[in-house]
């Protein structure tokens, strides 16, 4: 049987930017493009040359891609020709093979946002399609609004994108813009828009989430014949965001029908980079990774009820959908006040510690583990916290060194320009092989900023550790969450800190305490033994 070729259209560097509080610099851009290049799709989408100083510095120096790299625009605007329209000019200008002109196929948006004919905005669209082809550019075309467009005129929202076929659109994108369609109403219009003329050769699909059915609305159209995905890595867009293609690809490629019925630019085996291309990008974002996120989240493939994990013991099949391997990403069996002893074997043999069924340690272990969580700990989040817990329970933990105090001062006073700031102090003395050493570290940075009592904190511990110094150097903390477990004068504070290396091993670590400063020293004090434990340090 042969396969029909479905086109992943990337845009993570466009739309993805809408996203609040994203804001690419153009290394970012460069370095996420050729990110997405090398997982192998069809097209990327750039940005919008002339919209903005990133997007134009980004056309300037574009890396040589595989895919193809596209500018975007809108439409010429009423009363000018394409050729002497200057923001049409400006996306030409940046010298791409692919453009994606965005116009209007909604009779409303036409006469209420753009003020102008109905056949005036036809006029344009046919005008700008025509004048990409006849500069040998491949035009796409991306139809705004089309899917509440056609509900409310059928008739004009067709006109649109035929006007946009017949002047040589290579794509006629179907926009559900407002995210609000589903499924059902996807499949059903997208057929109808082929059954008119246009081939499905030449149909895309671009939606958003605003009701949690971007993915769904995505597959639904290509079901219905549309050819060409379009979307953003990690679901990255205005508002809910758009398809989130680090969903939809290992869907297309491992699930049926699709994987019998399709194939696309990307080898199977290029999905072993999923979780690391995601994760990458929610780092250069400064953004903590969505744990539950499909196929690629930590959270994934976490087995926490006992039934789960013991079942996943004897086959993973139980319950897991796909082997966590196939897209880079692992299992995980949490520690916590619901686990049995299949879990807490499985997860004692992850971390390289194989303990007879028989062991009274394991009841040692799952009791401490129930009565810390009764506590206020979380051990389902805090893995590397869970497994030195169960170490000491062994006898396996070495005490690399030894806490003998620490202190925490803020100071405010005024700077030289009469502000009021902030200071944070740590002072740390450890005994490391019989000898102590004091550290003292402030949290101001390089701007003159002061970053708290835990970043003076981190810093003064991992300032001098002796001969393990040379181990932790490369730690640095990615999050820091607080939660209080109870209210009141009697509120206990939960700090769970992630932190990562520069091997790419991520772990996390908790501490609990009615003060929050103890509770993240705690924190950071297994964050650096949980490193020492894994980099094979010996006691000194």
């Amino acid at each position: 049987m042969t396969k029909t070729r479905l086109h992943l259209y990337d845009t993570t560097l466009r739309d993805g930017q809408q996203t609040q509080g994203v804001q690419f610099s153009t290394p970012e851009k460069i370095r996420i493009a050729n990110a997405l290049d090398a997982l192998g799709l069809d097209y990327i989408e750039g940005g919008w040359p002339g919209a903005n100083p990133t997007d134009s510095a980004f056309f300037d120096d574009a890396p040589a891609t595989q895919a193809r790299m596209t500018a975007f625009g809108m439409t010429k605007r009423a009363g000018r020709s394409a050729e002497n329209d200057d923001v049409l000019a400006a996306v030409l200008n940046a010298n791409t093979g692919t453009v994606c002109l965005v116009g209007k196929s909604h009779d409303f948006h036409v006469t209420e946002a753009l003020g102008i004919t109905l056949p005036e905005n036809v006029e344009n669209i046919r005008a700008s399609i025509a004048h990409l082809v006849a500069q040998g550019r491949e035009a796409l075309f991306d139809a705004e609004h089309f899917f509440d467009g056609y509900k409310a005129n059928p008739d004009y929202a067709l006109e649109c994108v035929h006007a946009a076929h017949t002047a040589g659109a290579r794509w006629v994108v179907l926009c559900d813009t407002n995210g609000g369609t589903l499924p059902s109403e996807i499949a059903d219009i997208t057929a109808k828009v082929i059954a008119s003329g246009i081939p499905g050769t030449h149909v895309g699909i671009h939606t958003h989430n605003d009701t949690e059915t971007a993915v769904a609305g995505s597959l639904a159209a290509v079901e219905a014949g549309a050819r060409q995905i379009q979307g953003t890595l990690n679901g990255l867009g205005e508002r809910c965001g758009n398809a989130n293609l680090t969903t939809l690809i290992p869907t297309l490629l491992l699930k049926e029908p699709y994987k019998s019925r399709y194939t696309t630019g990307i080898a199977v085996e290029k999905l072993l980079g999923l979780t690391r291309l995601s994760r990458m990008l929610d780092d250069i974002l400064n953004r903590v990774p969505q744990r539950q996120a499909p196929y690629v989240g930590a959270s994934a493939f976490a087995h926490k009820a006992g039934l789960h994990a013991s079942a996943i013991v004897k086959n993973p099949t139980t319950y897991e959908h796909i082997d966590p391997e196939t897209v880079g990403n692992t299992r995980i069996i949490p520690m916590s006040n619901q686990a049995g002893q299949s879990n807490l074997r499985k997860r004692l043999a992850e971390a390289g510690l194989s303990v007879e069924k028989s062991d009274p340690a394991l009841a040692q272990i799952l009791d401490t583990i129930k009565e810390r969580e009764d506590q206020g700990y979380s051990f389902d989040t805090a893995q590397a916290s869970f497994e030195l817990l169960a170490r000491r329970a062994l006898g396996l933990l070495p005490e690399y060194f030894e806490v003998k105090r620490y202190k925490v001062t803020i100071e405010r006073r005024k700077n030289k320009y009469n502000q009021m700031v902030s200071l944070s102090e740590a002072m740390v003395v450890v005994k490391v092989g019989g000898e102590k050493k004091l550290s003292v570290s402030e949290s101001m940075d390089a701007t003159g900023s002061d970053r708290g009592p835990v970043n003076a904190l981190a810093k003064a511990l991992a300032k001098d550790l002796g001969p393990y110094q040379g181990l932790i150097e490369d730690i640095h903390l990615v999050d820091f969450k607080v939660r209080i477990t109870q209210g009141g004068t009697e509120a206990v504070t939960r700090v769970i800190i992630d932190s990562e290396d520069s091997n790419g091993r991520r772990w996390s670590t908790v501490g609990v305490s009615p003060n929050i400063v103890d509770a993240s020293f705690e924190a950071l004090l297994d964050a650096v033994t949980w490193k020492l434990v894994h980099e094979g340090a010996e006691v000194q």
